[in-house]
């Protein structure tokens, strides 16, 4: 993938990070994780590539490894397990003010074909194959752990990280068999001989530094453990649901997992979910996450109006969960 780092380098350099429709390259935010933000650069020929910008590294050893780890990531996802990542590339320097941020560059597609998008306008029995086509591409990941032996790989299974390639947002309906994207590769989860690969600290880099120890103690250990469980993905998969205003679907959902647990994916007995299991476990989630945004504007706060430094994260706006 062709990446134009001096135009990059340029829109770092304009960015204002608390409004950054408003900098001096105008972008467009395409979406807000929990961690980074993802945009298009505005111009002719530039509209095509979406960016994840990620200000998090301290010094280059940092971001040569989580390098290695993006690209090795994406390539065992595409090339050995078999799940489709769209064309995928990297950037990275060191800004004027000294710290590296690096861009996570995808080809953009189009936003009617997201998940969280197409459940709004599928009936409920599209949405169940959609559902059942998840679960098959998730299950992938755990046929591929089961053979491995050394190597470990983690995924975050969320609707939202999944785009319908097939899908006719005219006719809303998709195929029986649909293909699928998965785009949420910029947290690399993998684990070698049991141990993580990926440093936690980076994710803890925007969250402010006097209270690093109620984050661990709320998120950490939580977070970086659930992506390689199959029973808790597919849990944050359909609380997820409540997130994107459709808990109508819940107890359907519910019942498709647990009918491919007991069928096609028999063979790594996975433990049934049950509704009141994927409710407590949204609630517990939300409570996480609002904490953590809670702090990252404290602190913004803190660095804008008391200390007057400038604040380098984007913050999204109000989350409807």
């Amino acid at each position: 993938m062709q990446i134009d780092i001096d135009l990059l380098k340029e829109f770092e350099r304009g960015l204002d990070p608390s409004q950054p429709e408003k900098s001096k390259i105008p972008v467009k935010v395409l979406g807000y994780g929990e961690i980074s933000t993802v945009f298009e650069i505005k111009g002719e020929s530039r509209e095509n590539l979406a960016y994840k910008r990620m200000p998090i590294f301290k010094h280059q050893e940092e971001m040569d490894h989580y390098e290695v780890l993006y690209s090795e990531y994406n390539h065992i996802l595409h090339d050995e397990i078999g799940i489709t990542v769209p064309a995928y590339g990297l950037a990275s320097f060191a800004s004027d003010e000294g710290y590296i941020v690096c861009f996570d560059v995808q080809e953009k597609l189009s936003a009617e074909s997201f998940g969280d998008k197409v459940i709004h306008a599928l009936d409920d029995e599209d949405i169940a194959t959609l559902f059942r086509a998840v679960l098959r591409q998730l299950k992938k990941v755990w046929d591929f752990n089961k053979e491995t032996t050394s190597l470990e790989i983690g995924i975050d299974g969320q609707i939202s990280n999944w785009v319908v390639r097939d899908f006719d947002p005219v006719s809303r309906r998709i195929h029986s068999e649909p293909r699928l994207y998965y785009v949420d590769t910029s947290t690399p989860f993998m684990r070698r001989n049991g141990e993580e690969q990926l440093d936690p600290e980076l994710f803890l880099r925007s969250a402010p530094s006097f209270m690093l120890w109620l984050i661990r103690w709320l998120f950490l250990q939580d977070v970086m453990t659930r992506y390689y469980d199959f029973h808790l993905v597919v849990v944050d998969l359909i609380a997820n649901f409540y997130k994107e205003q459709r808990p109508d679907l819940i107890p359907m959902l519910t019942q498709v997992a647990n009918d491919f647990f007991a069928s096609e994916a028999k063979s790594l007995h996975v433990t049934p979910v049950t509704i009141k299991e994927v409710r407590s476990y949204y609630r517990q989630d939300a409570f996480i996450w609002v904490i953590f945004l809670g702090l990252r504007r404290l602190d913004r706060f803190i660095h804008k109006w008391i200390l007057h430094k400038p604040y380098i994260y984007i913050l999204p706006g109000k989350i409807t969960r």
